[in-house]
């Protein structure tokens, strides 16, 4: 407890550290992957396209180009973002807080974020515990119905937390934060949750 009778999660930067190396060497591997498996679906759909065209087949090699693009938008995505990331963590320190709660909201320090997330309690369903890049993460969890423009909320509409809270159908999300990095154990953190929030919210496993 911190003099103003707030909870603070602290958070160990050299394990965040290790982990943005980790994460990002997952993340690329699967992009290039990726990234190859639409650009041979969509050779292959115009050699079929050229080599068999009085066959009838363009409707189905039409088809799967378009299923094929989604797949190289994403890796062009990912690269942007990738790019974005690493130019903020080269400029920007891990923050020393991950989370604050008090009875009146609970603050977020998300990575890329310019200042904490805040979500008054009844905005908030707390966190579930998930298991990504083989490591486990507190994933958020909002009330339905919660937006960037809800009463009180403070920081959603941020870029970097857009990323992390409603992660882009085309990108695999990363969680929030390493379970692992925190400085508290996640049942303790769900006893705050509870106390804070009078039971409305807490972590899910």
């Amino acid at each position: 407890m911190s003099e103003d009778g707030a909870f603070v999660v602290g958070i160990d930067r050299e394990a965040v550290r290790g982990r943005r190396v980790h994460v990002r060497r997952v993340q690329r591997r699967g992009a290039w992957v990726t990234l190859a498996l639409g650009v041979v679906g969509i050779l292959a759909a115009l050699y079929a396209l050229v080599a068999f065209r009085g066959a009838g087949l363009w409707p189905f090699t039409l088809l799967l180009i378009v299923a094929m693009v989604p797949l190289v938008l994403s890796t062009v995505l990912f690269f942007r973002l990738d790019g974005e990331r690493q130019r903020w963590y080269d400029a920007n320190d891990v923050q020393p807080i991950a989370m604050r709660m008090s009875p009146k909201a609970l603050e977020l320090a998300c990575e890329g974020a310019a200042y904490p997330v805040v979500l008054p309690w009844p905005t908030v369903q707390g966190f579930r515990q998930v298991k990504l890049f083989g490591q486990y993460a507190l994933e958020l969890r909002l009330a339905p119905g919660i937006g960037a423009t809800t009463a009180g909320v403070r920081g959603l509409d941020q870029p970097a937390v857009r990323t992390v809270v409603k992660p882009n159908p085309l990108l695999r999300p990363t969680g929030l934060f390493l379970v692992t990095a925190l400085d508290q154990p996640v049942h303790v953190i769900d006893q705050a949750l509870k106390h804070f929030s009078g039971g409305r919210a807490g972590v899910v496993t």
